[in-house]
Order: structure tokens, then C-alpha cells, then sequence
């Protein structure tokens, strides 16, 4: 095959570009996989400019925000059978109580020459609805960047002081959890759930009004993470996450995770790096108590980080321009 660049590998178009500030997961996506291609020998672009190799694609929600469609893609794929499509799928209807995105992830799927789901709960709900499941398809999990959310500096709980609890949100949807952490509040100042500190970054509903949390005004980045490394535990009761990136960020800077069990794709997470909870906080609370160090220390081994996110991706760019 000839590539479009003879001084490139291949050169991969994204179909979002990336903005700076906190606008989710799909540009934290972004900002780390297109530069992890380019120091590794690939030219990326962001609109049809280039002869393109192949295309890398999300989404940027119902209300648009591409540089370019899928409907794009198929019509350059029909003048170009060499061109390759990697449709990464990260959300749906069920988070966002809509009826509208699982049918505009299912129709631009048909560009799609391997699909990527950010967690296999996510893969199994669209299987169920759309996806067939015997298409080339993979499962990534979200990262962030290492150069940012990493524990170096953390300082472990050592049992002798409260544990902290951290949570951090953009949004004030309720479906965030917001309803848990304020039975957790209420928890802790009646002093049903003893030594132990709530910490709550970003937005909550106008409604709540916090007893016992400390508070923080919205962050990110590095100012975030700083504030991330002051905790013990992250803990997400959000519902139907197909990715978070708020519990791999606390993961990264060190951070066991407290998860509901109905939190989607970061059970799957959970599973290896927490403690489960649904009805009863409080024993949840003195079971990651007794099982602490053991989940932090799996927690510096293994967790999710954007290199080896960006890593996965990269081979199966590698693996689809060789099998064209």
C-alpha cells in the first residue's frame, strides 16, 4: 500500500478537534491519543484536507460538533476502498435519557471497519439492541493523562485519621449519584458513618444542601489532580456510565474506588480496584476500610492510564493499514 506522506507511517483523520478545557471524555480522548500517533510516526489531521488512511472516529453528542460525518466517510470509502474507519462508541441512550443517540451510533456504524466500545458493559448494551457482536470490535478503557493524574505525591490513608472520600463532578445531573452522596452526608453527620471525611468537586442540584462534605468549586487538570492526591478513596455513584473518566482520574492519582453497583462500565473497574455498595453504605465503607492497602497497591500496578489507552489504539490502526 502507498501511503498519502512519504515522510509519515500513514495519516489518520480525527473527526472532532481538540479544545482545551474540560469538555469530557471524548477530548481527553483526543488530546492524547492524535499526539501518542504523531510522536509514533503518523500524520493527523482533522478535516479531508490530506489524503487520509484512515479515519478515527467518535462522536461530539446529538447536537453535532464534527468536522466531518460518517455519511463523509462511506463516500470516501466508495472512491477509496483502501481507506480504513476505527468508530469508537462511548455513550447511550440510557445515560443521557435520551432516544435519540443509540440510533445515530448504530447508523454511523455502517462506516465502521472495527469498532471500539469503552467498557464490555457498553459493547453488551448495544449488542442487545444493534451491534452484532461477530464484527471486528475491541474494548478500550478510558484513560487519562499520566502526566497529570498520576499518585506521586499521594499521601496513603494510614488509618490513625478519617478516611476521605472523594468524588468530583462538571455536571449537577442528578443521575451523577448525587442522591447517594447526600445520604452519605447525612450519614456522616449523625455519626452513623464514623471517621470519615466526604470531599465533593464541581456542581451538585441547587436542592442539596450539604451537613458534613467539604466542598470544592470545579476543577480539572492539574489543579484537579492536586486536590485528587489529598484523598484516600474515590467514590462514584453514578448510573449507567458506559466510561467515566471521574473514577479512572481518582484511580490514577491513587485512589481506590467505593462504586455503585449499578454504575455501568465502571463496574468493571470496580470489580478489581473497589468496594461495591448499593443499599448499605455504611458496611461498604468499613469493608474499604479492611481491604484498603490491599486495593491501593493493585491500584498503583494496574490501573487505567492514557499511554496505555493510546497504545491500544495505535495497534489497531497499525492492524487494519497492513490487513488493507
Amino acid at each position: 500500500m502507498i501511503f498519502s506522506q512519504s515522510k509519515s507511517l500513514a495519516t489518520v483523520a480525527f473527526n472532532m478537534k481538540p479544545k482545551r478545557g474540560p469538555y469530557g471524555g471524548g477530548n481527553q480522548w483526543l488530546t492524547q491519543v492524535s499526539p501518542y500517533l504523531e510522536r509514533c510516526g503518523y500524520a493527523v489531521t482533522y478535516d479531508w484536507k490530506a489524503k487520509v488512511d484512515c479515519v478515527l472516529g467518535t462522536h461530539a453528542g446529538l447536537g453535532g460538533g464534527l468536522t466531518f460525518s460518517y455519511d463523509d466517510v462511506l463516500r470516501a470509502k466508495a472512491r477509496n476502498p483502501r481507506l480504513r474507519c476505527i468508530q469508537r462508541i462511548n455513550d447511550n441512550d440510557a445515560r443521557k435519557g435520551t432516544g435519540e443517540m443509540d440510533r445515530f451510533l448504530a447508523e454511523s456504524n455502517r462506516a465502521a471497519d472495527h469498532t471500539v466500545f469503552v467498557s464490555a458493559w457498553l459493547r453488551d448494551y448495544h449488542a442487545s439492541r444493534w451491534f452484532d457482536a461477530t464484527k471486528p470490535h475491541s474494548v478500550i478503557t478510558n484513560g487519562a493523562d499520566p502526566a497529570i493524574f498520576h499518585p506521586i505525591g499521594a499521601a496513603p490513608w494510614s488509618g490513625a485519621e478519617p478516611l476521605r472520600l472523594v468524588t468530583h463532578h462538571w455536571s449537577d445531573n442528578p443521575a451523577k449519584g448525587f442522591d447517594v452522596y447526600a445520604e452519605l452526608d447525612g450519614l456522616i453527620a449523625d455519626g452513623v458513618v464514623r471517621d470519615v471525611e466526604l470531599w465533593i468537586i464541581g456542581r451538585w442540584p441547587g436542592e442539596i444542601s450539604w451537613r458534613a462534605a467539604r466542598t470544592f468549586p470545579p476543577a480539572s487538570g492539574h489543579a484537579l489532580a492536586a486536590l485528587l492526591r489529598q484523598g484516600h478513596v474515590g467514590i462514584t455513584a453514578s448510573r449507567f456510565e458506559p466510561g467515566a473518566m471521574h473514577p479512572v482520574e481518582s484511580m490514577q492519582c491513587g485512589l481506590p474506588l467505593l462504586y455503585h453497583a449499578d454504575t455501568g462500565g465502571t463496574v468493571e473497574l470496580g470489580k478489581t480496584f473497589g468496594v461495591e455498595f448499593r443499599d448499605d453504605l455504611p458496611s461498604a465503607v468499613e469493608e474499604m476500610k479492611r481491604r484498603y492497602q490491599d486495593l491501593r497497591d493493585r491500584v498503583l500496578r494496574e490501573a487505567p492510564s492514557g499511554d496505555l489507552m493510546a497504545g491500544q489504539y495505535r495497534r489497531i490502526v497499525q492492524s487494519l493499514l497492513c490487513a488493507s
